[in-house]
């Protein structure tokens, strides 16, 4: 998993450092992570200033329906990351 997503996931949560420890690339952004919707606005903003305009969780959300929402993961957004900084 990259590093810096998972920074990016304890910067938007305001998550003590030990919180990222136990992220998984299967970890839901809703049930395991508990993101809230302005937590998740932050990490899509950071996500765009770091990896560029593809990296659009916005629009990754837009596009998924609620059971598709509630499933979303880590490995769902390691894979909105341009390819050199996917690996």
């Amino acid at each position: 998993m990259h590093p810096e997503l998972i920074a990016l996931l304890a910067e938007a949560a305001d998550a003590p450092p030990d919180w990222a420890e136990a992220i998984t690339p299967e970890s839901r952004l809703d049930e395991d992570l508990l993101l809230d919707e302005c937590e998740l606005a932050a990490l899509g903003e950071l996500l765009r200033r770091r990896f560029g305009p593809s990296a659009d969780l916005a629009a990754l959300r837009a596009g998924l329906d609620l059971p598709a929402l509630e499933a979303l993961t880590v490995a769902d957004l390691h894979r909105l990351l341009p390819e050199e900084d996917a690996r």
